[in-house]
C-alpha cells in the first residue's frame, strides 16, 4: 500500500521568545515493513543542524531558529509504501540491547493493579508471543478507548487506574505489563491510515512493540485489537510516549505555549 502523509504543527507563542531548539524524530527508516518514497520536513527560517541515527535506528534531527519568535511551523509532508508482515518488524537495524526495555520509566511502572492484570493474562500461556497477543487483548478488553479524558503526562497505572484512555495510555499499559512480565517492550509513535467508519484511528497514533525471540521486535496495537499492518507508518520508539515523542524541544524565554496540531493520512491511488 503506497499512503502519504501531511503532518503540520504549529507553535504559538503569547510573549516574544529569543529562540527555539527543537530535536526531531520525523523521518520514517526504511525497513522491510516500510520503504520512504519521499519525504520532507521543513520549518520555516530554521537553521539545520547535526542529525544521527540513534542506537534504536530512528532518525533524529536537530533544527533551531536563533532569534526572536512568536511562533514557528513544523511542516513534514511524503509518502511511503508499506506491506503486512504481521506486526514483525523486519530489516530495521539497531544496535540497543532487547534487554534494555525491560527498564520502566515513570510513565511505565508497574502499579500493583497492573501486575495482578498481568499475572492473569498470562497465566497458562506458555509461549512469549502467545503472551504478548494476552497481555495487548487484556489491555484492550480492560481500558475502554475514551479521547479527551487523560493527559500527555497521565501514566500506565493512573489510566488503568481511570479504565479509559486512548492510544498513548493503551501503548504505556501494555508496556507496563509486558515489563512486569519480563518481556521487553517499548512504545512507537507513527502514523495510521483509517478508512472510513474507524472510530479508534487517528492518523496521528502509537502502539508498543514487544520483544520476542526468534522473531524480534512485534508491535501490538491494543486500540484497534491488532498487530501493525500495511495501514501504519513506523517513526520511532522509545521507553515511553515522552520518550518516543517526534518533536521535542526547547524555547529560550518564560510565556505561555499554544499547540495545534493538524495530521491526515491517505491512501495513493494506483
Amino acid at each position: 500500500m503506497k499512503l502519504n502523509v501531511s503532518h503540520k504543527t504549529v507553535y504559538r507563542f503569547e510573549e516574544m521568545i529569543r529562540g527555539v531548539v527543537q530535536s526531531h524524530r520525523l523521518v520514517p527508516t526504511d525497513c522491510e515493513n516500510q520503504r520512504v518514497l519521499e519525504w520532507t520536513v521543513h520549518v520555516e527560517g530554521s537553521e539545520v543542524g547535526a542529525g544521527f541515527r540513534d542506537g534504536a535506528g530512528d532518525w533524529v534531527q536537530t533544527v533551531s531558529l536563533r532569534r526572536e519568535v512568536a511562533g514557528l511551523c513544523v511542516e513534514v509532508s511524503g509518502e511511503v509504501e508499506t506491506q503486512d508482515l504481521s506486526g514483525v518488524l523486519k530489516g530495521h537495524r539497531e544496535s540497543v540491547h532487547p534487554a534494555v526495555y525491560l527498564r520502566p520509566s515513570r510513565a511505565t511502572a508497574p502499579s500493583r493493579a497492573i501486575r495482578q492484570m498481568a499475572e492473569a493474562a498470562v497465566e497458562g500461556e506458555g509461549a512469549i508471543l502467545a503472551k504478548a497477543h494476552a497481555l495487548s487483548r487484556t489491555v484492550a478488553e480492560t481500558v475502554e478507548y475514551r479521547p479527551g479524558e487523560t493527559e500527555a503526562s497521565t501514566t500506565a497505572a493512573e489510566a488503568l487506574e481511570h479504565g479509559y484512555g486512548v492510544c498513548q495510555d493503551h501503548a504505556q499499559i501494555l508496556i507496563s505489563a509486558a515489563i512486569a512480565s519480563e518481556i521487553p517492550a517499548r512504545y512507537v509513535a507513527g502514523y495510521l491510515y483509517s478508512e472510513s467508519g474507524e472510530e479508534m484511528a487517528e492518523a496521528s497514533h502509537a502502539w508498543a512493540e514487544l520483544y520476542v525471540a526468534g522473531l524480534g521486535w512485534v508491535g501490538f496495537d491494543p486500540s484497534n485489537e491488532c498487530c501493525p499492518d500495511e495501514r501504519y507508518i513506523r517513526l520511532g520508539s522509545g521507553f515511553d510516549a515522552t520518550d518516543a515523542a517526534p518533536i521535542r524541544g526547547v524555547a529560550h524565554g518564560e510565556t505561555t505555549e499554544h499547540l495545534d496540531v493538524e495530521v491526515s493520512v491517505g491512501q495513493v491511488q494506483q
